[in-house]
C-alpha cells in the first residue's frame, strides 16, 4: 500500500458504500450498521435484490473461465468489492496458474483486504490499486506495472455501471469506458453486468430511489441503453441476456426457478 493509497483509506461509517451494502446481501461480516440498514430497506422493496447479487457473483465466475479458457492471462477487474471466495485470481488461476490480476476499488476496506486479495498462485500475481472507476489514467498506468497492454486482458465491471450516470447526470459511463477499452489490445474481453429496469420496473425504481436519498447515484439501464456500453466489440453468445441465463451452470438453472433478477450481463471481444 502505498502513502497515496494510506491517505485515502479513512472508512466513512456514516453513509452507506455499495460495496459493504452488497457484501451484506452476500453474507458478509464486512459491512456496518448503515450499510445494513440501506441493505435491508431495499430488499423490503426489492426482494431480487439478493438473488442478483450471488447471480452477480457466479456470472463473474463464469464470464473469467470463459476468457481464461479462450486465452486471455491478464485480468483487471474494477470495482472489485469485498473479498468473497473464489475471488476472480482463484477463478482465472485455476484455469491458467500464470494468469495476472489486478484489482482496482475505491472502497477502503476493500483495500484493508488487499493482503487476503493479493495470495495468488506461485506462477501467476495479483496485485490491488485504490482508486475510483472514474479515473481510468491512474488505473490504467497502475494496472501497466503489472499488466502487459500489448497483449489482451480481461477487463471486468461486473454491477458496476449502474453506478455511473451518462453526460446529461453529470457522468461518462460511455466516455469513462471507452478510455478502457481504448487501452486493451484486440482480443480483449469487457465483462458487464447491470441492474435493468426492463424486468421488474416498480422495485428497480425503489431501489434506485433509496440508493440515491442514501447519496448514492443509481442508473439502471434498459435492455438498447446496455448494449450501448458494448459499441465497436463482438457479443459473445448467447448475447445481452438476463445474468442468470449468460451460460448458465446447474445452480444457475436452479436459481432461476427462485423467480427473476432484474440484471442484464454480457461478455463481448474487442476485434
Amino acid at each position: 500500500m502505498t502513502g497515496s493509497d494510506a491517505a485515502r483509506a479513512r472508512i466513512d461509517t456514516s453513509r452507506p458504500h455499495p460495496a459493504r451494502v452488497y457484501d451484506w446481501w452476500l453474507g458478509g461480516k464486512d459491512n456496518y450498521p448503515v450499510d445494513e440498514e440501506l441493505a435491508r430497506r431495499i430488499l423490503a422493496v426489492d426482494d431480487t435484490a439478493v438473488r442478483g447479487a450471488r447471480a452477480n457473483r457466479r456470472f463473474m465466475h463464469r464470464a473469467v473461465r470463459t476468457a481464461a479458457q479462450a486465452g486471455v492471462r491478464q485480468f483487471l477487474d474494477i470495482g472489485t468489492g469485498i473479498p468473497t471466495e473464489p475471488n476472480l485470481h482463484q477463478v482465472a488461476q485455476q484455469v491458467a496458474p500464470e494468469s495476472r490480476v489486478v484489482y482496482a476499488d475505491n472502497d477502503p476496506i476493500v483495500l484493508r483486504h488487499a493482503e487476503a486479495l493479493l495470495r495468488g498462485s506461485a506462477e501467476g500475481s495479483t496485485q490491488y490499486v485504490h482508486a475510483d472507476v472514474r479515473e481510468p489514467d491512474t488505473i490504467l498506468c497502475r494496472a501497466a506495472e503489472s499488466l502487459d497492454f500489448s497483449r489482451p486482458v480481461c477487463l471486468s465491471l461486473v454491477a458496476l455501471t449502474h453506478y455511473l450516470g451518462d453526460e446529461a447526470d453529470g457522468d461518462d459511463v460511455h466516455g469513462v469506458l471507452r478510455r478502457y477499452v481504448d487501452a486493451l489490445a484486440p482480443g480483449s474481453h469487457l465483462v458487464l453486468s447491470q441492474v435493468t429496469p426492463d424486468l421488474n420496473p416498480e422495485a428497480v425504481e425503489k431501489a434506485a430511489a433509496l440508493f440515491r436519498r442514501n447519496g448514492t447515484p443509481f442508473f439502471p439501464r434498459s435492455l438498447a441503453e446496455f448494449a450501448r456500453l458494448f459499441q465497436g466489440l463482438r457479443l459473445l453468445g448467447p448475447g445481452i441476456i438476463p445474468v442468470t441465463g449468460w451460460r448458465p451452470e446447474p445452480v444457475d438453472v436452479a436459481a432461476q426457478e427462485e423467480g427473476i433478477v432484474p440484471v442484464y450481463a454480457g461478455v463481448a471481444v474487442k476485434p
